[in-house]
């Protein structure tokens, strides 16, 4: 009889085991005021529709009260979601000291963070988001932000000479290089791969504590960059949480390239759980060819209501 409730209740152990380990992760989306230059509104579904291919995500959507808005209600509980995925860029230092201070609790004791394209051009103010951002751009950000920081005969180059932080040329195709190959976001990729028509971020600035650089781009000086090979995917630390930072994205077009919605998914398991068990997919683009998907790039947006 003994021996029986004990195999019963190793059963029953493993079950609640099995019931754990598959129970999605929740992911939230927080967005707010949208302009004409970075549609957060059309950004948001589409990262959306990417995040919730993946069945180990429950995704839902935080939005932030818009320009003039109120705050004062605006508290969401980020302890409840294993990572945030920040579709935002906000011109001013719009959130108060307790919804700063709360999203800092989050992270420091483990939360997870993923930052899209012009996510890190909001907050320039900040101090704590700077430090999990690494690096940043526009907003008036300059040499009091921190060092530029760009890749030069492959090794990461801290340069603290004046000037303004944020660039990019026109929307062209560019190569992507793996520079950390190691790392669970980039393990399996391939060393070099083109990423489709999108804006390369350049001369971006900031203090790049506890930051990895995983790929790099050459801001070509013919398309007015910088000639230098620049960040793209970082991975960072804040206390115990984990931040993923992707730079490309800026539109649907962008956002199609089958690179983007890769990492996107590879990134935000890693910074809900510090691991990726996901596969790269057959059709990842090549040193040599573009990959991109139609439904993305057609979802394009209604125009801004004024």
């Amino acid at each position: 009889m003994k021996k029986s409730f004990f195999v019963l209740g190793i059963l029953f152990l493993l079950t609640v085991i099995s019931t754990s380990a598959q129970k999605p992760l929740k992911i939230m989306i927080l967005d707010g005021e949208s302009n004409p230059y970075h549609r957060i509104d059309i950004g948001t579904q589409i990262l959306k529709k990417l995040l919730e291919e993946y069945k180990g995500f429950q995704v839902e959507i935080v939005s932030a009260p818009g320009k003039d808005g109120d705050f004062s209600g605006f508290m969401p509980k980020f302890k409840d979601y294993q990572a945030v995925v920040l579709n935002y860029d906000v011109p001013t230092e719009r959130w108060p000291d307790p919804l700063k201070k709360s999203f800092e609790q989050y992270m420091s004791d483990g939360g997870g963070l993923v930052i899209i394209h012009a996510a890190n051009n909001s907050f320039p103010g900040w101090v704590e988001f700077n430090k999990m951002i690494g690096v940043g751009g526009w907003r008036d950000r300059n040499e009091k932000s921190g060092p530029y920081w760009y890749y030069k005969d492959g090794k990461l180059v801290e340069d603290k000479k004046p000037g303004s932080a944020g660039s990019h040329g026109a929307r062209l195709p560019f190569a992507m290089n793996v520079v950390n190959a190691n790392h669970p976001i980039t393990k399996g990729l391939p060393p070099v791969w083109m990423h489709h028509n999108d804006e390369l971020y350049a001369n971006l600035r900031g203090p790049g504590e506890n930051m990895t650089v995983l790929a790099t781009s050459r801001s070509l000086k013919e398309n007015h960059g910088t000639g230098y090979d620049e960040p793209q995917l970082m991975v960072l630390t804040y206390g115990k949480g984990r931040i993923f930072h992707q730079t490309a994205g800026h539109d649907p077009v962008g956002m199609s390239s089958v690179d983007f919605g890769t990492l996107l998914l590879r990134g935000t398991e890693w910074a809900a759980t510090g691991k990726v068990t996901q596969k790269v997919p057959a059709n990842f683009p090549t040193a040599n060819t573009v990959t991109y998907r139609a439904d993305i790039a057609e979802m394009n947006p209604a125009p801004v209501k004024k």
